[in-house]
């Protein structure tokens, strides 16, 4: 019986996997929340904590199970907000130097704008519109964490080795953020190559950093310090803005390039270290 368990994991995770895309596909393609004065996707998220919670009840999970641990919940939180500050101050810096460097440089603002694969749009600096960002980035950390590197690499664990369930998870977290260029694609604000090269690059670095989220849950044996992380990586392209004579953020890719890389090589450094350590 538990082998016949064992067997169906893989399947449970694609079931809630399509279970969760199908209310994303709604959300961008009929309701368009994020094309709104919301200006976050936010439905589907919420609908995907319901099945989590769903998951979690069938599954006869515990939260402490799939990460939600209480202990050191604040520490870690508190761990995973100063990594990601720290990375992206790095990666401001970079790209503040270039940007002087070529004569541009005008500013560092803050107002809060919508992301769009590979520049910021929308202009807003009202305080509503800082506490939907916030709000609309808390309540997908705690779906997409919840989902990826909680529920489902707990259930592939039962199965198959971390590392192996790990990808699985990332894979599945790449082609998540396919959604939107497609739907951009079909609005007919996008062309065929830009979509191509836009599912590419969120595919690649998606699933890159949905390893990393990985990493730091399983070295924490919590979901709290990739919360955080996430939270940063999410929230702050969209309040804090590079503005040059010609535009703002108008070298975004190569912020979050920075970013992305130098924190996905210190999880996985400090990962290996930690297991290398372990078996010693």
């Amino acid at each position: 019986m538990e082998k016949k368990k064992q067997e169906k994991v893989l399947s449970v995770v694609v079931l809630v996997y399509i279970v969760c895309v199908v209310f994303r596909l709604f959300e961008y393609f009929i309701l368009q929340t994020d094309k709104t004065w919301v200006g976050e996707a936010v439905v589907h998220k919420l609908i995907g904590i319901v099945i989590l919670y769903l998951a979690v009840q069938m599954q006869g999970f515990s939260w402490n199970d799939i990460g939600f641990v209480k202990e050191k919940a604040v520490k870690y939180l508190l761990k995973g907000l100063a990594f990601g500050l720290g990375i992206f101050a790095i990666a401001y810096a970079a790209e503040t130097l270039v940007v002087m460097a070529q004569g541009r440089f005008d500013s560092l603002q803050l107002y809060v704008s919508a992301y769009a694969v590979d520049e910021n749009i929308g202009y807003q600096t009202g305080m509503v519109f800082f506490l939907i960002c916030i709000l609309g980035n808390i309540v997908n950390v705690i779906m997409e964490e919840g989902i990826f590197r909680g529920l489902f690499i707990r259930i592939l664990e039962k199965k198959y080795h971390f590392i192996f369930a790990a990808v699985i998870s990332s894979v599945l977290f790449g082609m998540w953020h396919m959604v939107a260029p497609i739907r951009n694609y079909a609005d007919g604000t996008s062309s065929m190559g830009g979509m191509i090269a836009n599912i590419i690059m969120l595919v690649v670095t998606s699933g890159l950093v949905g390893f990393k989220f990985s990493l730091l849950t399983k070295i924490t044996g919590s979901l709290y310090m990739a919360m955080g992380d996430h939270f940063v990586n999410n929230t702050i392209v969209n309040l804090l803005h590079v503005v040059s004579t010609t535009g703002a953020d108008e070298m975004m890719v190569l912020r979050v390039a920075i970013a992305q890389s130098l924190s996905c090589v210190m999880v996985l450094v400090y990962y290996i270290l930690a297991y290398r350590k372990k078996e010693n």
